[in-house]
Formats: C-alpha cells, sequence, structure tokens
C-alpha cells in the first residue's frame, strides 16, 4: 500500500451512533476493520463489536472521548483499535449522535536527517498540523497535540472534522479546499477555547499556505495557528469605546442614558450591568464630594445575557440603602473603581455578605467577579455602574477596568446634561406656568378655552396665549411664540405677553398694536446684544379683537400660523388672512 492509500477515504474507519445506541453509519474503512458489511450491522447496537467483557466507553461530559477499545471482528479475533468519539451537532438529548472515528495504523512521518531540523519541526512552539489533497492530516508538532488534546501519532489520516465537531472544524474544512482550489493563502480568525486547554477561551489566527510540489501543483496545506487575545481584546475596546461614542446620550433624558450604558456593555465587557444613581430627593440630583455611607441608590438601568435580567436584586425606580462595606458604597467613597473577585480570598463573597439575597444571587448564578465604577462628571458624583460576570470565565482584568472607566466617564457627561436640562426644563416650565393665565376670563361675548401642550420634550420656552375683555363688551384674543428654548425665551414671553395686555388698553386696532409690538422686540433684541450669547430676540404673533355686537372679528398676524375656524355646520378651513414678518 501506498503512502498516499493509507489516507483513503475507504481506509479511516468511521462509524456514528445514535441516541439510542444503535449504528447508523458505517464507512469501507470500518468494514475493513472488522469485516462487517453496512448492511450486517447497521441498526444494530454498537456495543455488539465490542469483545466479550470489554467494557463500553464512559460518557464524556466534554462531548469528546479518546481511547483504545478491543473491538470483536467478524471472524471471531479480537482487534484493539484506537478510537476518537465526539458528539456530532445537533447537541440535545433526543438528537444526538457520535461519530466514531479509528484512523489507519500508518507509519511514522518521514523527518529530516538533520537532528537540529528536525527539533524545530517537533518542538516549534508555533501550533503546525500539515493537510494533503483529501484534507487529511499528515503530521502534527508537539505543540497543536498540545492544543487538541490528542496524541500526535494517533490524528494521521483524520479530516478536521473526524477531530471535533464545532463549527470551527466545518470553517477550517472550507478554508482548506479553498487553499486547495486557488493555491493562495487564506487567514482564519476565531474565538474558542482549544480543547488542550485548561485556561479560558481565546482569540486564534489559523495562517494557512500551499504546499507545492517540483511541477507547481498544490499538494497539501500547512496550517499554523497563532493566539492573537491581546489583540483581539484591544480591538474589541477600541470597538466598545467607538460603539459607547455612538448609542450613548442618544436623548436627553436621564433614565435612557443610563440604559444606554448598560446596552452597551453587555455583553462586550460584562454579563449584568447595573446603573445606580445617587437619589434625588437626598442629593438634589449632585454632590460635589464622595457620599456620606450609607448611601441611597436609586436603580436606573440594568442589562444582562439572561432575557428578564433574572439576577437584578432591584428594579428599576427602586431605591436600595446601601452600607459602606457594599461595593457600591466603597467605589462611592473611594472615587476610583473596586474590583472584587470569588477567586480572591473569596473577596466578592465577603463584599457581599451584608446582603443576604444578594449573596443568594451570586451563588445561584455563578458570580465570580464584580467590578463597581462611580459616575463622575465636571466634579459632581452621580452614581455607580456595576459590572458582573458568571458567564464568561475569567475576571476582570486592569485593562477592563481602564474600559469601563472610559465608557462610564462618556456616559457620566452625558447623564449630567440630561440631568442639568431637567433641571433646566422644570425651571423653565415654573416659570411658563406662572406667566401664563391660570384661568380664563369668563365673558358674555365668548366663551374661551385653553390648552398648552409642547409638542416635544425640548419645546418648553416662549409660548404664551391671553383672553383679554376691552370695552363695549368686546374682547381680545392672543396667541404668541418667542423664537428659542428655556428660561431666557420663557422671561422674554413674559414681557411680551404684559405688553400686549398694556397696549391693548389703550384700545389699539389690531395691526397698529402688532406695529407697536414690534418696535419694542426690536428693542429687546438691541438690548439682549450688550449681553454675550443671548442672541437676538423674535416672535410670531397672532391678535384678534371679536366685537358681539357688530358680529365681527378683526385679526392681524406677524409670521404666526393661520388661525382655524370651526362653523358648526361644516368642517374646519383656515382663514385667508394675510402674514406680516415676525
Amino acid at each position: 500500500m501506498s503512502p498516499d492509500e493509507l489516507f483513503d477515504d475507504d481506509v479511516a474507519a468511521r462509524a456514528v451512533i445514535a441516541a439510542d445506541g444503535t449504528l447508523t453509519e458505517w464507512s469501507e474503512g470500518a468494514h475493513r476493520l472488522l469485516g462487517h458489511t453496512a448492511a450486517e450491522v447497521l441498526g444494530r447496537p454498537a456495543v455488539e463489536l465490542l469483545a466479550d467483557g470489554a467494557a463500553p466507553p464512559p460518557v464524556p461530559a466534554d462531548a469528546r472521548w479518546n481511547g483504545t477499545l478491543t473491538l470483536r471482528h467478524r471472524d471471531g479475533h479480537t482487534v484493539s483499535a484506537w478510537v476518537l468519539a465526539h458528539r456530532r451537532p445537533p447537541d440535545g438529548p433526543e438528537t444526538a449522535e457520535w461519530l466514531a472515528v479509528s484512523p489507519p495504523e500508518a507509519p511514522g512521518p518521514e523527518l529530516p536527517d538533520d537532528p537540529l531540523v528536525r527539533a524545530a519541526l517537533t518542538q516549534s512552539p508555533c501550533a503546525t498540523m500539515i493537510f494533503d489533497e483529501r484534507l487529511r492530516l499528515r503530521g502534527v508538532n508537539d505543540a497543536m497535540a498540545d492544543l487538541l488534546g490528542l496524541p500526535a501519532d494517533r490524528l494521521r489520516g483524520l479530516r478536521p472534522t473526524d477531530v471535533g465537531s464545532r463549527p470551527q472544524n466545518t470553517e477550517l474544512e472550507e478554508y482548506l479546499r479553498r487553499v486547495l482550489s486557488t493555491g493562495r493563502r487564506q487567514d482564519m480568525q476565531t474565538y474558542m477555547k482549544a480543547s488542550g486547554e485548561s485556561r479560558g477561551a481565546h482569540a486564534w489566527l489559523a495562517r494557512l499556505a500551499p504546499l507545492t510540489d517540483d511541477g507547481g501543483r498544490v499538494r497539501g496545506v500547512c496550517v499554523t495557528a497563532h493566539d492573537f487575545s491581546d489583540q483581539y481584546r484591544a480591538r474589541e475596546r477600541l470597538q466598545l469605546v467607538n460603539e459607547a461614542s455612538v448609542r450613548i446620550g442618544t436623548t436627553l433624558d436621564v433614565t435612557r442614558t443610563a440604559q444606554e450604558l448598560a446596552d452597551v456593555c453587555v455583553p462586550a465587557l460584562a454579563d449584568f450591568v447595573s446603573v445606580d444613581l445617587l437619589d434625588v430627593q437626598e442629593h438634589g440630583g449632585e454632590s460635589a464630594g464622595p457620599p456620606t455611607p450609607p448611601v441611597s441608590l436609586r436603580r436606573a438601568a440594568h442589562q444582562s445575557v439572561n432575557s428578564g435580567s433574572p439576577e437584578a436584586v432591584a428594579k428599576p425606580g427602586q431605591v436600595d440603602v446601601y452600607p459602606e462595606n457594599s461595593p457600591q458604597a466603597a467605589s462611592l467613597i473611594a472615587g476610583r473603581a473596586v474590583v472584587a473577585s470569588g477567586a480572591d480570598n473569596g473577596d466578592l463573597e465577603k463584599w457581599l455578605a451584608w446582603d443576604p439575597v444578594r449573596f443568594r444571587r451570586i451563588r445561584e448564578y455563578g458570580i465570580h467577579s464584580t467590578m463597581s465604577v462611580p459616575l463622575q462628571a465636571r466634579g459632581s458624583t452621580l452614581g455607580v455602574a456595576v459590572f458582573t460576570r458568571f458567564r464568561r470565565p475569567e475576571p476582570f482584568t486592569d485593562d477592563d477596568v481602564l474600559l469601563a472607566e472610559e465608557v462610564t466617564a462618556r456616559a457620566a457627561v452625558c447623564i449630567d446634561n440630561a440631568r442639568r436640562y431637567s433641571r433646566e426644563r422644570e425651571t423653565t416650565l415654573t416659570l411658563q406656568r406662572s406667566l401664563l393665565p391660570r384661568t380664563l376670563p369668563r365673558t358674555a361675548a365668548v366663551e374661551a378655552a385653553s390648552r398648552y401642550l409642547p409638542a416635544t420634550r425640548s419645546g418648553v420656552g416662549g409660548d404664551w396665549f391671553d383672553v383679554i375683555p376691552l370695552s363695549g363688551m368686546r374682547i381680545a384674543m392672543v396667541v404668541g411664540d418667542v423664537v428659542g428654548h428655556g428660561i431666557q425665551a420663557s422671561a422674554t414671553m413674559g414681557r411680551l405677553r404684559t405688553a400686549v395686555r398694556t397696549l391693548a388698553d389703550i384700545d389699539l386696532a389690531p395691526d397698529e398694536l402688532l406695529t407697536h409690538l414690534d418696535d419694542l422686540v426690536v428693542r429687546l433684541s438691541q438690548e439682549s446684544g450688550v449681553d454675550a450669547g443671548t442672541g437676538e430676540v423674535g416672535a410670531t404673533c397672532l391678535y384678534a379683537v371679536y366685537d358681539p355686537v357688530s358680529r365681527r372679528c378683526t385679526l392681524a398676524r406677524a409670521g404666526h400660523p393661520l388661525p382655524l375656524v370651526v362653523p358648526p355646520d361644516g368642517p374646519a378651513h383656515q382663514l385667508d388672512l394675510p402674514s406680516g414678518p415676525p
């Protein structure tokens, strides 16, 4: 048998075992190994192939098993074979099936005579494996065998999907075919825990290079695996910071901004994130220095890798009091991030022993690491963000702390902006309500009704309306809007409303009244020019006078939208009223 024939599809023995233990697939290689044809064994229990007294292999917890089995040949003699078995997807109790592979007995790899070159090939720290044209492993070095967690001399003749059932094995076969067909190098990146590793998952870069003969024909592929976890995590951190700058602070809403912080960091940085803010009622929404324990914090938002955030103890809007030895209070008092890990002398359990409910959640979900980062902006302490890990096995590192501080610093500025805006909006609303009429006067001429409803949260500003009784049972009605928003617009609105009432008392016609009002706006604009940053003053206004004796209504408008008339016997329509400049 030639060396190439050792790796034909029909030589490696393969069998598929269903969840009930019966054989569902049987290769020609299995026929050659044990003498049974597919028709003779399919549908029969796989344990019947074991020699008398041979124990079936145990079901492994990690869905893979390898070892030597004593099998019974069809003619009665026993066959000792090394078998690699692993569970194939879909991985479930009803659909689980096992692929068992026994590679061909092949001679050892032909290595160069130079001992130094031979040592370099086998002992190189760069994990390497060689595949032929049929995607069969021709050899692996010691580093790759260690990663695979399998003996190097047992892997020859196997395909990637024979070695394991992970999606990465199928992906590797696709890359191998691509290199064989194109003759070009390929790079494959993946994030996984190698079978032979005791540590957590790593980022791997597999570089595939074609191997050609003297005639330039591609005869195989060399695959080298490189751990580039540091570069991968650095790229992830940069991506998270960039995403945070885009997704956090899209609105001037405190709760929404806190939720955006939690959403961005799960699962990129933590498995569960909670954002708690200092209670506004207690601290007035702002604290210049570290708070004094116990600290009252209101849950603003949280997010989890689990649907519904079952790990959360507090609900959004709930106020909890945190003692001095809690992670939240400790980080707020220290003014810096505080990391606690269950692996560090039980620090995490000691930190949370103050709260039996939280202590039970730690045990229930396997929480092993937590990081509390204070939210600080413009010298004020706003609250704290707590990052928790339980699904990701690795604890928080120093780089994770720097990343969390960077993201929370951005979020803190956005939360502070939202709080300042909310305070200004409440002040503006209070001022505006004090300047607008609380009730409309009762008159014999008209029945007046009003409702003020800003179109948006930022629409609070210089809108006003009024109903003014005049002599002769006449009624003046006015609606106006000062350009801009905020306290300055509300203050200007109050001055203009007072001016309209004064001008209405001297019984001016609507167009004359708006002319005088325009003069006042010009003067206000000139005065505001002295105060840098306030900008020009402008307003629109609609003024109407109704005379119930003549039943005539006289109107004039300065840049304001057209009024609507609702007749008793028809639909509403706009009045064709000429528009003057604002």
